[in-house]
């Protein structure tokens, strides 16, 4: 980690090297968890740095780890979920890529701190030179003994099995994510239980973290909580990756330490905005979050200062959208999104973003009416927290979203019958022309 920003470029030709790894201090931290600390001081050591998931809602690791060793079901599993569907969000393909042996060692410490049976790590199908990094990773670890049978000579066995995933938005959530991995369709979980730390692989307590978060777990070990602690922020310590794309000069993936503002992501990492164009909207955390407008640019990217601002980091995909862009068709393009992802099973999700992007789309068209805006506003609210995930949340939260940052825009679809943005689309009968 580093407290300045940089950009993370391909620089490792051969990232599956384990003696590359080696060099750098990698399995260090492992080889302690098996030979040295119990279970109990690596969760201590997680909860004093104060580590936070990186994939969403940045619950404490270190507790959610604890839950799961203490369960009174002793049948325990580990996941580390490498999904990655959100739309903006591609940190976690790069840490596949070029940092396989990291996620290995993570993964190894946090199946072995909770005594899980089985280890797996579900990883997009679309990420195969990733995938193919992973396992010429793992076949290294195996012959140098960090995985697989007598680890470091001490007679534990541990094994990490690689699984593909289905290639759809809802099996990145965790419960959808546990369902596929048991041959069934990617659907989430109807809630209670809420957690795969109560009911998750079969049905047992299941530790579930995402790329970025183990990640963090070898080098946080290694160098001890205070080292981890020196950036970031109180209650979000650390740095974080964060995936910026849109209407910057240079995207791509950057280290920032935690309470970065987003100004400083946009201009320094990103360059600006093309052409010298003013931004008209972040979305800090992906579509899922609500969006930002320039004048909050200044606002620390934590988990707890976007969520007083209304809105939240989620896994950091940074999307940007610049001055010329209709935010009446940026959010018909998210509502499209959502509709086609939505797996259908509970009738909010399926018929809500339906419904959304079907009037949505009549206002792009010319065809809207002041009702229509009093209608997407109240199906909104009906159907936000209404299904088993977050998918028609995170539908209802960028239409509405859109709808109170920018209703001029939407009134002047209504009242000019098109596009004030695309002059030259006309409405006509049927649709635009």
């Amino acid at each position: 980690m580093t407290p300045t920003a940089r950009i993370l470029k391909e620089i490792t030709p051969r990232p599956w090297e384990v003696a590359d790894y080696v060099r750098q201090g990698g399995y260090e931290a492992w080889q302690s968890c098996v030979t040295k600390w119990t279970r109990e001081e690596v969760i201590a050591e997680l909860k004093r740095a104060g580590l936070r998931g990186r994939g969403g809602a940045g619950f404490p690791t270190g507790v959610k780890w604890e839950k799961v060793l203490n369960h009174r079901i002793p049948e325990h599993y580990f996941v580390c979920n490498a999904g990655e569907h959100e739309p903006g969000t591609f940190k976690d393909r790069y840490l596949l890529k070029q940092s396989p042996h990291q996620l290995l060692e993570g993964s190894l410490i946090a199946a072995r701190t909770v005594n899980a049976k089985s280890a797996f790590i579900y990883v997009n199908h679309e990420y195969v030179e990733e995938l193919t990094n992973l396992r010429k990773a793992a076949e290294q670890a195996r012959a140098k003994g960090f995985m697989g049978k007598n680890i470091f000579g001490t007679g534990l066995d541990l094994e990490i099995e690689f699984i593909e995933g289905q290639g759809s938005y809802v099996a990145g959530e965790e419960t959808a994510m546990l369902e596929s991995m048991q041959g069934r369709p990617a659907m989430p979980r109807q809630k209670p239980p809420f957690y795969p730390t109560d009911f998750g692989l079969y049905g047992k307590p299941t530790l579930v973290n995402n790329v970025e978060t183990l990640c963090n777990v070898p080098p946080l070990l290694r160098n001890g909580a205070a080292w981890f602690t020196q950036v970031g922020t109180e209650k979000s310590p650390g740095t974080m990756f964060f995936s910026i794309s849109g209407a910057v000069n240079r995207p791509g993936v950057y280290e920032l330490p935690m309470g970065t503002p987003i100004r400083r992501l946009v201009y320094d990492c990103g360059e600006g905005i093309p052409n010298g164009r003013k931004p008209k909207a972040v979305f800090p955390g992906g579509p899922s979050f609500a969006m930002l407008t320039e004048d909050q640019l200044d606002t620390p990217m934590d988990f707890e200062t976007l969520k007083k601002a209304g809105t939240g980091l989620g896994s950091a995909g940074v999307i940007v959208v610049d001055e010329t862009t209709c935010m009446v068709a940026t959010a018909l393009k998210y509502a499209n999104f959502f509709k086609v992802e939505s797996c259908g099973q509970c009738p909010p999700c399926r018929m809500g973003t339906i419904n959304l992007a079907a009037v949505l789309q009549k206002i792009e068209d010319g065809e809207g009416t002041e009702k229509d805006l009093a209608s997407l506003m109240q199906l909104c609210g009906f159907v936000k927290g209404r299904g088993y995930c977050t998918v028609v949340t995170g539908a209802a939260v960028v239409v509405q979203s859109s709808l109170e940052k920018f209703r001029h825009e939407f009134d002047a679809h209504i009242a000019e019958k098109r596009c004030p943005s695309h002059p030259e689309r006309v409405a006509v009968a049927g649709g635009v022309a």
